[in-house]
């Protein structure tokens, strides 16, 4: 077995002082999990595999050509969490047209005013990459911060759909994926995380927040364990939305 991406990254007093700790534990999965798929859009992804450094000058946040791999390695999740009827649940962003509500987000970045849309593309930044675009019986989650918990109806729908853990896929890992593994490590959801299907601009972020989240708040795992642990669930365990749209909507056409 290879080993983690972090451990060239660690130095052997590292090593020495997650051990003694206890660190690193195996947390197990749960019985009901939800997949997380967290903020897989154009923004981070660019509109096709090319190096970071062309990439950002069209997407000024986008993790470049390594972000494809990992877009493949969700899909496969994906198309196997819709086989066994598990909820597939999307994060992404929305900001005004005026850009008002980004807030904090202005603060770091001397690119922040930017809009997430490049016209020359036709896409617009918080789009889902066509790749993994959500089927009728997935969710999206609309946020504005890291987290995928803050502000939105992620722990709402979770306890409505009776899940007790979360395997989070997405970008980037050191910021909005660490956040909402966070968020549901501190509601008491199991946690793991394929690894190839995170990833990062900054590959040192990438390996060390593994790392650290491996050591404390998730399992990381190899994308084929999640995919077998996915085998092993009954079908159908979940009441899914069907994809008809809103009550509401149904209502005011009727």
């Amino acid at each position: 077995m290879s080993e983690p991406v972090w451990t060239k990254f660690l130095t052997e007093r590292d090593k020495a002082v997650f051990a003694a700790a206890g660190y690193g534990e195996r947390g197990g999965f749960g019985k009901r999990p939800a997949l997380l798929v967290v903020d897989v859009i154009y923004a981070f992804c660019g509109d096709k595999s090319e190096p970071i450094l062309e990439s950002i000058k069209r997407w000024r946040n986008s993790c470049g050509e390594e972000s494809w791999p990992a877009v493949a390695a969700i899909k496969s999740l994906i198309d196997k969490a819709h086989e066994k009827g598990l909820p597939v649940i999307y994060t992404t962003g929305v900001r005004r047209e005026d850009n008002w509500d980004s807030g904090s987000w202005s603060w770091k970045n001397s690119r922040g005013a930017e809009r997430p849309k490049v016209a020359a593309t036709n896409r617009d930044g918080n789009q889902i990459v066509d790749e993994i675009a959500p089927a009728p019986q997935d969710i999206v989650i609309l946020k504005q911060k890291p987290s995928g918990f803050f502000g939105t109806n992620m722990s709402s729908y979770l306890t409505l759909l009776g899940c007790d853990s979360v395997i989070v896929t997405g970008t980037t890992t050191s910021g909005c994926v660490r956040a909402t593994v966070l968020d549901a490590f501190s509601l008491n959801y199991r946690v793991a995380l394929a690894e190839e299907g995170c990833f990062d601009r900054s590959q040192a972020s990438h390996a060390i927040n593994l790392c650290d989240m491996n050591a404390k708040y998730a399992d990381v795992v190899r994308t084929s364990e999640v995919l077998t642990f996915f085998d092993s669930l009954p079908a159908d365990m979940f009441d899914l939305p069907k994809g008809a749209g809103p009550k509401l909507a149904a209502a005011a056409n009727a």
